[in-house]
């Protein structure tokens, strides 16, 4: 079975790469399009330079960055906190922010109790 083609809002991917940010923000939701429309900042117009150039691990700590057609294919390492995550970009992610893809909160997995624990919680364990 044949993958189906990606289209964003009735446009196809080679459409939005060769639309301008202007053009390609009125295709996006509210919030997106008021932010790409106020203009990026530099930290923002460096990393999508860097992209563009084709750099290898380009590492981020832009978080509300909004991912725009040019960057499609690209892999970038986004900041979490404590360390750097590696996400990969793909179609799909367009519209989104880079943030929404690196968890800032680890999953918590509880084991025995601990050494300071009391006799009646050391005892459920046990069952």
């Amino acid at each position: 079975m044949a993958k189906k083609e990606f289209t964003y809002r009735g446009k196809k991917l080679e459409e939005l790469k060769s639309m301008s940010i202007k053009e390609f923000a009125e295709y996006l939701p509210a919030r997106q399009r008021r932010s790409l429309l106020r203009g990026m900042d530099d930290v923002k117009k460096k990393l999508l330079a860097d992209l563009k150039k084709g750099k290898k691990d380009v590492k981020t700590h832009c978080r509300d960055m909004i991912i725009v057609p040019e960057m499609v294919g690209k892999t970038v390492k986004v900041h979490k906190g404590k360390g750097f995550e590696t996400v990969r970009i793909e179609e799909e992610m367009i519209g989104h922010c880079l943030g929404e893809f690196a968890l800032t909160r680890s999953r918590v997995s509880h084991s025995a109790p601990g050494i300071g624990a009391t006799r009646s919680s050391a005892s459920l364990s046990v069952r």
